[in-house]
């Protein structure tokens, strides 16, 4: 269904919460100070989110050529650039010169040493504009990662091409697509802290700047798990989300990855943003055929295209995406229960969700799949969840009911058996996130509660 059908390039390094916990505080980053308040954290053993939002927060860190800029929603843009630099585009071979800005965080120690970690953003690029994200990385031996690249970013495609950088290594820890990942979690060994920096481009000579209005990364620890505990129904509520199938869209634009099971994450995102009101306009949509139904499912997929992975599941891409609406921001976390998904229901906010199963394993779903992205929208009385499934033929056909206990398994593990028997991996609680850049307080506090800011 998404590009997890390729496990060697969606690999969940599972570590056991112990041995995390044996190695917090090693190395001499550990020691560093934070220096804008406390990290925050959906589950204290398992994930520790860091974003980097406000006008305080933008004028930390170390600048290059880049300001903070104030107001409802602050951010950082190019200044005076800090120097020029040519770019080949790897996948269209054409080389352009850019004046280009940075921005590096301060030093994030992570409250639970890490076997993975998971960068997002959400920008404003115009024609003539784009970014990149890094991260460097303090291991718990006291040694430093390279600056990995975690994504080239743009919301269109006239300049670059939005890609992902492969063959990323240091020989402790690699780049799979979008997630840092420690390449043996056995050893012990764990990210125990890092920074970000973003490169601001501009054609050479005008004023155009990428706003940036928030970048952050997941570090996690998920334990090696088969089953994971069902939790207790808390919440009977449905939020009502507009359906959309993806399997409609099959043979659609082979150069986004051809329609249908392979649009799951775009239409979810597209679902999701338009629960919150926005929607692309006809102008965006002018480039799609006009036979096509949805349109707006279309604009998602080449919207989140990832040049390099050849296809629309880059998990920031789709985040990233959403945040191109007005003031909406978009986030990639992990959850640690069911019960974070109704504490989320209940204020309003509807989740995007990565799972993987067997037909037999998810009663009702009628397919199984190595790797899948729904929307969850609700809870029945019984607890059961209610999900916007795009692996529907119709849009009619969207809204489905699934059991509690094999729903909150098929997300939440690390580890499972594929058709041949073989143990491949889960993804571990992964979900999207997108609402408004100013969340109610009701919203505010359920975000809080789950580890978002």
């Amino acid at each position: 269904m998404t590009r997890a059908s390729e496990p060697s390039r969606r690999t969940i390094l599972a570590a056991a919460v112990a041995a995390a916990a044996a190695t917090a505080g090693a190395g001499p980053a550990a020691a560093a100070a934070e220096p804008d308040g406390g990290p925050t954290k959906a589950s204290p053993s398992l994930v520790d989110n860091r974003a980097w939002t406000s006008y305080a927060q933008w004028r930390t860190g170390s600048a290059r050529g880049v300001r903070a800029v104030a107001g409802p929603r602050p951010g950082v843009v190019i200044s005076t650039p800090a120097g020029r630099t040519d770019y080949t585009d790897p996948h269209t071979g054409r080389t352009a010169s850019w004046e280009y800005a940075t921005w590096t965080s301060p030093v994030h120690v992570l409250s639970v040493p890490s076997t993975e970690a998971i960068a997002s953003w959400n920008a404003h690029t115009p024609a003539g504009t784009w970014l990149q994200a890094e991260l460097k990385g303090t291991y718990s031996d006291g040694t430093d990662t390279p600056w990995y690249v975690m994504g080239r970013w743009a919301a269109g495609d006239q300049d670059i091409r939005r890609t992902s950088v492969d063959d990323q290594t240091d020989g402790k820890s690699d780049i799979w697509t979008d997630t840092f990942a420690i390449s043996d979690a056995a050893s012990g060994l764990r990210l125990a802290a890092y920074q970000l920096r973003l490169t601001l481009y501009r054609t050479p000579g005008t004023p155009l700047t990428p706003t940036v209005w928030r970048i952050g990364a997941m570090g996690s620890a998920i334990p090696d798990r088969f089953t994971v505990p069902a939790s207790k129904p808390g919440l009977a509520k449905e939020l009502v989300v507009p359906r959309y199938s993806q399997e409609i869209h099959k043979g659609q634009y082979p150069e986004y990855d051809n329609g249908g099971e392979a649009w799951c994450s775009p239409t979810s995102s597209q679902m999701i943003i338009e629960y919150w009101g926005r929607k692309p306009t006809p102008e965006q949509l002018s480039w799609v055929d006009p036979s096509y139904t949805d349109p707006q499912v279309c604009h998602a997929a080449r919207s989140t295209y990832d040049y390099q992975y050849q296809g629309c599941g880059n998990w920031p891409f789709n985040a990233a995406y959403a945040a191109t609406f007005e003031d909406l921001q978009g986030v990639v976390t992990r959850l640690s229960s069911l019960k974070d998904l109704e504490t989320l229901i209940a204020a309003g906010i509807p989740a995007i969700t990565s799972q993987s199963f067997l037909k037999e394993e998810l009663t009702g779903a009628g397919y199984g799949t190595s790797g899948h992205l729904m929307t969850v929208i609700g809870f029945t009385a019984d607890g059961d969840v209610i999900a916007n499934d795009p692996a529907s033929p119709s849009d009619e056909a969207v809204r489905r009911v699934y059991k509690r206990a094999e729903w909150e398994t098929i997300w939440l593990r690390t580890k499972r058996y594929n058709a041949s028997g073989s143990v491949v991996s889960g993804t571990g609680g992964v979900c999207y996130l997108y609402f408004p850049a100013r969340p109610t307080a009701h919203q505010r506090l359920a975000l809080a509660a789950v580890g978002v800011h």
